[in-house]
């Protein structure tokens, strides 16, 4: 399987199911307690965006989670983490089967997240962009109590301005450095990733969070790019001019966020290791997966609450993961 752009430049195809899961069941699919599965992989940057949002927002015992393994062939995410490598609540081996049974010899793209309509077994959504709004906005009588507003009403715009640019530039920037089929390609990408992360250094120098002193969606989409910055994309992906350890502002917003509840918790840095380096076999054809880096350095003292803030507005922080959904220790950063 390929993953090297044949044209030189990276271009990500962004065919998408844009079925949405509302309040007023617009589409079809009405949003209801207990009827849809959230399928992620924690290795994928897209789908740890949903794990943090869905944490956040207390939507835990509203919808239910199906965590695939770190690495898939071309035929899609395989469940191969639970008993017998069947999902329990799905059924099924492979997510490649939920999006058949909706549209069979579907030929776009079988990824995570996706969320599945569990009576029927079929794929409703995979539009990753919209899925975390839609918590946001589509589901909120299933918040808990306390849960921040991640996408209010009045940065609405400022925040649809970072995303934007932070997704050409950074979340889907170094994808284009390290899939570039040609050294123009390539160089052309990476100084346009680290002008980038040079402005939000400069951004986030004298404030907090990228919209202001409050978490937002913002900060979600940033934060699961930059955690796996110097695991993954600093070598495998030759984005090396800086590691983000070597970037204060970015290394110590990082750290802020990774150490908020609901951020650093839901990451798994063995996942994310083993996807990248064990599936791009054309960018690592030995399939080794590095040793390093030391992550014990993610817990260590930041100084960003010096700029002040109130990293969940007039919310307070989610409790703590539920048991079967806890990072195992080995995972994690110690």
């Amino acid at each position: 399987m390929s993953y090297v752009s044949s044209e030189g430049e990276f271009t990500r195809d962004q065919r998408y199911i844009a079925t949405r899961i509302t309040a007023d069941g617009r589409d079809g699919y009405p949003v209801e307690a207990g009827r849809y599965r959230l399928v992620v992989s924690r290795a994928c940057p897209w789908a740890n965006r949903t794990i943090i949002v869905r944490r956040l927002l207390g939507l835990e015992d509203a919808l239910s989670m199906a965590v695939a393994g770190p690495t898939h062939d071309e035929r899609s995410w395989t469940f191969d983490l639970d008993p017998g490598g069947r999902d329990p609540v799905l059924g099924i081996e492979r997510l490649q089967k939920a999006f058949f049974k909706r549209f069979p010899g579907y030929d776009k793209g079988i990824t995570v997240p996706a969320i599945v309509d569990v009576p029927t077994g079929q794929v409703v959504t995979n539009d990753f962009p919209q899925i975390t709004i839609d918590f946001s906005l589509q589901w909120k009588q299933y918040h808990r109590d306390g849960a921040p507003e991640l996408y209010p009403e009045a940065l609405r715009e400022q925040i649809d301005k970072i995303n934007k640019f932070v997704f050409a530039d950074v979340n889907n920037g170094v994808y284009r450095a390290g899939f570039a089929g040609s050294q123009q390609a390539y160089e052309k990408a990476y100084h346009r990733l680290f002008d980038r992360l040079d402005r939000l250094s400069d951004l986030l120098k004298d404030q907090r969070y990228l919209a202001g002193d409050t978490i937002t969606e913002a900060d979600v989409r940033l934060f699961t790019t930059l955690v796996r910055f110097d695991p993954v994309y600093h070598g495998h992906f030759k984005c090396n001019r800086s590691k983000l350890t070597e970037m204060p502002v970015l290394w110590a917003y990082a750290r802020d966020l990774f150490q908020t509840p609901g951020f650093g918790d839901t990451i798994d840095f063995v996942h994310i290791k083993q996807h990248y380096y064990e599936v791009h076999r054309d960018i690592n054809p030995t399939g080794i997966v590095p040793a390093g880096p030391d992550l014990g350095n993610w817990l260590g003292e930041h100084g960003r609450e010096k700029l002040g803030g109130r990293p969940f507005g007039d919310g307070t922080p989610p409790p703590p993961p539920q048991p079967g959904e806890v990072v195992p220790a080995a995972h994690a950063a110690v």
